[in-house]
């Protein structure tokens, strides 16, 4: 049993879904704390009643600072890190462009391995403690991403890119190879420390329907993986879909027909779902994630917060890194709020941190596990500084309550907020 560590400072803890329940479902505490030992949160509590239980715990105070739930990322493509940011394309010429080139370089177990450390060591600086990635076809890929988060102890879930057609020489596998090499990988990462396997189709335009079968077959083999793909993300892509698929009902559908819906799916953007595709994804109990800063960076469209959580989605927040332009989730928030403003939204500060910890949690079916402060989570924790630059400072101390004083730093926050990162219950930065 390791030595218990107590963390002191403001904390913030849901105790329900400020979607349904409002504000009150958040539960702020203004001089709060946490234990942990053995990699896990072993009490919350005020700071006082904290450091009188546990006289003898190893001490970390942070004052006036935020402890959080680490930020959870639901959809990346780690592969596109040396290429975020890149200009002028839509989603089919930025594939062709920027994307595929660079994936390309992941046959190199070296530079895939370069790549991976550096994706994680970025999104760690910005207080993500949990990434759910892409990788590329290239076993390589997977392997050197899974390698580096066992070093950092932290909580990765990814899976090897398939694609059998619509992508460059030396970028397509097969429809067998897709399933040999996937299974393989699962077989050698699923629940290795804190690791998980997710199969990993590209998207209907890259794959035929033998590999989307294969695929689906493999999911039903192994059922308490999750299957991740991207739906619905622009019109121009609908319409592709629509004329590789010409016999599916819509985009939804070419999943579907191959086993690809059902809990554990997890589907990235769905910014212009039809009526069929919206009643089937909360029938199947499937995941969506908003990728804000990606769907406004390429022009993709203004995903509908309002309407999806209104209806009882499963819905999480991601970077989508590097169709998305910032490794953070601050920045993340800061856009999902922007893009909801322009459906006439105003999604309050409580909603926000929600999504980018419990809800993008709850999207990855891992919300026992990670994106909360609460006795037996997982102690991936984020420090956050409620003054991290002048701007945000001045605003903050013109703040009435807590919200308001927070909401600055999703608003302008980056790095410079986090102030200290702990994985699996270790101090991490």
């Amino acid at each position: 049993m390791s030595k218990l560590k107590l963390l002191l400072g403001q904390t913030l803890a849901f105790s329900g879904d400020p979607f349904i329940e409002g504000p009150s479902a958040a539960k702020h505490e203004r001089r709060g704390g946490i234990a942990i030992q053995d990699g896990l949160i072993h009490a919350i509590g005020t700071g006082d009643e904290l450091s009188a239980r546990f006289p003898d715990a190893e001490r970390h105070d942070y004052g006036d600072a935020l402890i959080s739930a680490g930020f959870i990322d639901a959809h990346a493509h780690y592969p596109q890190t040396a290429i975020i940011a890149s200009w002028g394309k839509r989603l089919i010429d930025w594939l062709n462009t920027y994307t595929f080139p660079e994936e390309m370089r992941f046959g190199d177990a070296d530079y895939a391995a370069e790549t991976a450390a550096r994706y994680l060591d970025l999104t760690r600086a910005n207080g993500t403690t949990a990434i759910c990635s892409y990788c590329t076809i290239h076993p390589e890929s997977v392997d050197a991403l899974f390698t580096e988060a066992q070093k950092r102890n932290q909580r990765v879930l990814a899976g090897k890119t398939c694609m059998d057609r619509n992508a460059p020489d030396g970028l397509r596998d097969t429809a067998q190879s897709a399933y040999d090499d996937s299974k393989a990988l699962l077989e050698k990462w699923l629940g290795v420390g804190r690791l998980s396997y997710v199969i990993t189709p590209r998207f209907s335009p890259t794959s035929t329907p033998e590999q989307l079968e294969a695929l689906g077959t493999l999911w039903a083999e192994h059922p308490n993986c999750l299957m991740q793909t991207h739906l619905s993300e622009q019109v121009d892509e609908i319409a592709w879909v629509k004329a590789l698929f010409p016999d599916a009902r819509d985009y939804l559908d070419t999943y579907e027909r191959f086993g690809l819906l059902g809990p554990g799916a997890v589907f990235g953007h769905a910014i212009h779902l039809e009526g069929r595709e919206h009643a089937r994804l909360k029938e199947a109990d499937a995941s969506i994630v908003h990728c804000p800063t990606s769907n406004t960076f390429i022009g993709s469209g203004l995903f509908d917060m309002d309407g999806l959580t209104a209806e009882g989605h499963r819905i999480g927040l991601a970077t989508d890194t590097g169709g998305g332009s910032s490794f953070s989730m601050l920045r993340t928030m800061a856009s999902a709020y922007e893009v909801a403003q322009l459906r006439n939204r105003a999604l309050h500060p409580s909603e926000l941190w929600w999504l980018s910890t419990q809800g993008s949690a709850r999207a990855l079916r891992m919300d026992d596990k990670i994106g909360n402060l609460a006795p037996g989570m997982e102690a991936d924790i984020a420090i956050i500084d409620l003054s991290s630059t002048p701007a945000i400072s001045q605003r903050a101390a013109q703040a009435n309550d807590f919200w308001e004083a927070l909401f600055p730093t999703i608003m302008m926050g980056d790095d410079r907020a986090i102030k200290s990162v702990w994985l699996g219950g270790e101090k991490a930065a």
